[in-house]
């Protein structure tokens, strides 16, 4: 076979592994949670203030 039969061949094979290929994850760029305060930072600011009330029933 001539070289170009055998290079539309080769790239009509990578085309196939690369239509069958799955797409990576996407990033999760959600904010990453507080984090809590130790005993030093608690201290030296003060005690966070208490969660609100809950309702009443």
């Amino acid at each position: 076979m001539s070289p170009v039969i055998h290079l539309s061949l080769a790239g009509l094979v990578m085309l196939a592994v690369a239509a069958c290929s799955t797409t990576p994850d996407a990033p999760d760029l959600s904010a990453p949670p507080p984090r809590r305060l130790d005993a030093k930072t608690q201290l030296e600011y003060g005690a966070p203030p208490p969660p609100p009330p809950g309702p009443r029933y």
